[in-house]
């Protein structure tokens, strides 16, 4: 991935791994109460910034690892 690309990629990818997650996580700890909608965009909020910042360090490592692990086991 080149140029612009390789900072759009993992913001919308972390965007919305953080709205999935955040949205299982609250109603496995709150259920469905009236302010669900609130308190979950609160915490995807919170969540999406800190997804983005891991994105950006974990990409590289995680396609450093996949290549190692296709050499080794091979295509």
């Amino acid at each position: 991935m080149t140029g612009k690309a390789r900072f759009i990629f993992p913001i919308l990818m972390s965007g919305v791994m953080a709205f999935l997650m955040t949205a299982l996580v609250t109603i496995l700890n709150l259920g469905l109460p009236p302010d669900f909608l609130a308190r979950w965009m609160k915490a995807f909020a919170i969540a999406w910034p800190c997804a983005a910042l891991t994105a950006f360090l974990a990409i590289p490592l995680a396609r450093r690892g996949t290549g190692f692990i296709i050499s080794i086991i091979g295509e």
